[in-house]
């Protein structure tokens, strides 16, 4: 069995995959919601012996406006505790920052074929998803959450 159906069937196993997308920079590329309602990326790149997990996450404009409101210590702070702690999860990620608020961050994984198991795949989806998640509560823990200020029936309303 090649690669692309090894994971193709590792994500239909774990119920995971949601859409094969067509991509002329990749061998593959299929949309994963893991867990439910987080929608990220496995994408075999043309030429590389690995697969990338992606998820990228867009901060909603009512997080924003919080942001916006803090002093400056407070945004710079959150951005260097941000940039520490993901460090931490051992993942790449690039994050889009204006007059030191963040619009926007990506993190992805990669994992090589030689260790390429079911074990690794899913632990990278693990670890990619609770980086977002660490994102989201050092929002929540720096500059408040949207529940504290409006009233909200989904937690997910934070970010887009």
């Amino acid at each position: 069995m090649d690669i692309e159906e090894q994971i193709k069937e590792w994500l239909l196993d774990e119920d995971c995959l949601r859409e094969m997308k067509y991509d002329e920079n990749a061998d593959f590329h299929f949309i994963v919601e893991f867990p439910k309602e987080n929608i990220m990326d496995v994408v075999k790149p043309k030429g590389k012996d690995c697969i990338i997990v992606a998820c990228a996450t867009q901060v909603a404009p009512q997080h924003i406006s919080l942001m916006q409101a803090a002093d400056v210590e407070t945004q710079k702070d959150f951005i260097l505790d941000l940039n520490f702690g993901l460090n931490n999860f051992l993942v790449d990620f690039e994050l889009q920052i204006n007059n030191n608020i963040l619009q926007q961050f990506v993190v992805t994984d990669q994992i090589f074929f030689d260790g390429l198991t079911k074990d690794a795949f899913i632990k990278t989806l693990k670890r990619v998803f609770k980086s977002k998640l660490h994102c989201i509560w050092l929002i929540d823990k720096k500059f408040g959450r949207l529940q504290d200020i409006q009233t909200s029936s989904n937690e997910n309303d934070m970010f887009i």
